[in-house]
């Protein structure tokens, strides 16, 4: 394999401030149910891929770090909160939300399943609708300040 066909992953957080770029073959993507990973997340669970095998460069500053437990630094951006990393001696996972292409990266297996929320397997039969079909009128006029899927020279864009 050269250079130009080893895997290229880039992310960052909501805000823009800190993001990444991997050079290389991530490795089983996952859920993990565990209630510490709820918690960090602030979610039902936290989606996951290993880049202990690749090469993580931070491009634009790095996440302030927790250290969650004896074993766990969980990484974060000091700036909007977005989760960003789970931090082990044996390497680091980066949240499955914070690549620009996370359709690219479905979860292989689900752990910490003693914590799993028993609706969480019921959530694709709840009623859906696209976001330009919800009733808040908030929604019509609503402006994203979110940072694009994508690498930028500058963040936030000066004529905001």
């Amino acid at each position: 394999m050269t250079l130009d066909d080893t895997p290229l992953w880039t992310g960052g957080c909501q805000c823009g401030a800190v993001r990444f770029r991997i050079r290389g073959a991530l490795s089983e993507p996952s859920i993990c149910h565990c209630r510490m990973c709820q918690k960090a997340f602030g979610s039902y669970f936290a989606p996951l891929v290993s880049v202990r095998s690749a090469d993580l460069v931070w491009t634009r500053a790095e996440p302030k770090r927790f250290q969650s437990s004896n074993h766990v630094k969980r990484g974060f951006c000091a700036e909007c909160g977005t989760p960003l990393t789970y931090e082990t001696p044996d390497g680091p996972a980066l949240a499955l939300g914070a690549f620009d292409t996370p359709e690219a990266l479905p979860p292989v297996i689900q752990f910490g399943t003693e914590a799993k929320l028993a609706y969480v397997d019921r959530l694709a039969d709840l009623p859906a609708r696209p976001t330009d079909q919800d009733p808040d009128p908030l929604l019509l006029t609503l402006v994203s300040y979110q940072h694009p899927d994508h690498d930028t020279e500058e963040w936030p864009p000066r004529d905001r």
